[in-house]
């Protein structure tokens, strides 16, 4: 048997410590250049409060290795119903804050715990899908995974944070493919997703999109069920989100979702299309090396919007150039792979399952913050894992890493019976 601390993994480690130094640059030189002077002193302080809450998760993970993989598995119930409580006192007593009322304050502490109920709602999945013995996971054991999921969701989208909710979603295909459900039915459930996506991009290209996807379907023989759904899902995607755009949704709202179509159209361009136009700006303006660390236009004027949080690739972009974003998007890419090799080495359920939930939360923000912040995607308040400000998403990513990383250095002592 391995000796448990000498399998930590470094690499991992190095990574973080990467991405976190990475974001406390970037929100140095947003705050303390010259675009303090257009700050407010709430602002000015991120950095401070970033360094803070940088070596609070570092003294996290040392913590977190110490403990025995049991104690995870033990606190996996108990979190997740912590976790949906503070999301109920969230909606009942959280302040607002971005129009979100996610936000609970613990004497000058402010928490996010729409972001914080990740942990526990991938604890809890992990727990379920590891207590079905090998070759019991059926479409029943995969609804109950989803509405252990959809929980959550619900309660964020009353608190009016759709953008972590949709970070919710996201997970789901994932888990569902690991816990061995068939590609044609998480294609079924994906499809409608993309469906929608391409509906506000352009209806033509939607039902295009629609025409393959049932000749896909065709192909694969699937049965006369299984394509009737997958029509009736994609149509009703369609009809969806052009009613939803037409009776339901407020005019900023769709304003809002329209605009990352041409940002710069006269009705977009000085209201809900701003924030892409600057963003765009700044990261194109920065060319192959970048202007220069404090030497960026656009963020030391501070002309885009929420530059230390949501948009904090914009300053990477602009002052650090393409080499700089590769730089992210690499050390991203490297964590990504890294954390499957590591999950693929723990043959228990509940490790490997934790994993695939841990790449799926940080794939999905990766891919909708960088593609709002450069027009792909709408601007819908999505952080960049470790390197946007924000005390709350830094402990929750943190974490997530940790479990991994002790899950893997221990996964000797998991039981061998798997389940």
């Amino acid at each position: 048997m391995r000796v448990w601390y000498r399998n930590i993994d470094y690499i991992t480690i190095l990574i973080w410590c990467g991405l976190v130094s990475i974001g406390l640059i970037a929100l140095y030189s947003s705050t303390h250049g010259t675009a303090s002077e257009f700050l407010l002193d709430s602002v000015r302080r991120n950095f401070n409060r970033q360094m803070i809450w940088s070596v609070i998760c570092a003294i996290g993970i040392v913590i977190a290795l110490l403990l025995p993989v049991r104690f995870y598995q033990n606190i996996a119930y108990p979190v997740y119903g912590l976790s949906i409580l503070l999301l109920v006192l969230a909606l009942m007593v959280g302040q607002e804050v971005n129009g979100a009322k996610s936000w609970l304050r613990i004497g000058s502490v402010q928490l996010q715990v729409s972001e914080m109920a990740k942990l526990g709602t991938l604890m809890a999945v992990s727990m379920f899908l590891s207590s079905k013995r090998p070759g019991a996971k059926d479409l029943r054991s995969s609804f109950i995974m989803c509405v252990i999921i959809l929980i959550p969701i619900v309660l964020i989208l009353l608190q009016n944070d759709a953008g972590t909710a949709l970070m919710y979603m996201c997970t789901i295909p994932f888990l569902l493919y690991w816990s061995g459900i068939s590609l044609t039915h998480i294609l079924i459930l994906v499809a409608p997703a993309l469906t929608s996506y391409l509906t506000i991009i352009y209806l033509p290209v939607a039902i295009a999109f629609v025409v393959i996807f049932m000749v896909v379907l065709f192909l694969r023989k699937s049965s006369t069920f299984i394509l009737l759904a997958g029509l009736i899902t994609n149509i009703g995607a369609i009809a969806t989100i052009k009613f939803a755009l037409s009776y339901v949704l407020k005019p900023h709202h769709v304003a809002r979702i329209l605009s990352f179509t041409n940002p710069e159209a006269p009705e977009y361009r000085y209201s809900v299309g701003f924030h892409l136009v600057q963003s765009k700006a700044a990261i194109g303006s920065g060319g192959l090396w970048g202007k220069g660390f404090l030497q960026g236009t656009q963020t030391q004027g501070a002309y885009v919007p929420e530059q230390t949080t949501d948009f904090v690739f914009s300053v990477i972009g602009e002052e650090f150039g393409f080499i700089g974003a590769i730089l992210v998007l690499l050390l991203f890419g490297a964590l990504l792979i890294r954390l499957v090799t590591l999950g693929s080495h723990i043959k228990h359920p509940f490790g490997n399952t934790f994993m695939i939930g841990v790449v799926a939360f940080y794939t999905a923000h990766i891919f909708f913050n960088i593609g709002m912040t450069t027009g792909i995607l709408p601007v819908i308040g999505i952080p960049l894992p470790f390197i946007s400000y924000g005390g709350s998403a830094l402990i929750t990513e943190t974490a997530m890493l940790a479990c991994v990383l002790n899950f893997y250095m221990r996964r000797d002592d998991f039981s061998i019976y798997g389940y």
